[in-house]
């Protein structure tokens, strides 16, 4: 396949973007050698290779949701501005 200015403008057109006039041909230089490149891939043999959907073949590995007590209450509240000895005190927000 030969990208021509039509093609270029087409693709211009899908991808939402602008290009002056002077640009198209540079673009179609451009596009054609991409094309050429991908031309050369198809050339490989890849009989016996699976497709790559991912880079590695582990499958979602999860840890045990364990809970633990990190910090205790009083290093929690002890740079608070407000609080009582369990809790934050906030302001409130939301009025009726």
């Amino acid at each position: 396949m030969k990208i021509d200015q039509q093609t270029v403008y087409k693709v211009a057109d899908l991808a939402r973007i602008e290009i002056a006039a002077n640009e198209v041909d540079t673009l179609t230089v451009e596009m054609n050698k991409i094309l050429t490149f991908m031309e050369k891939l198809n050339e490989l043999d890849t009989t016996g290779v699976k497709p790559l959907v991912y880079m590695n073949e582990s499958a979602n590995v999860w840890r045990e949701d364990v809970v633990k007590q990190e910090i205790d209450t009083v290093d929690g509240l002890k740079n608070a501005a407000r609080h009582n000895e369990s809790f934050f005190f906030v302001p409130k927000i939301i009025e009726k």
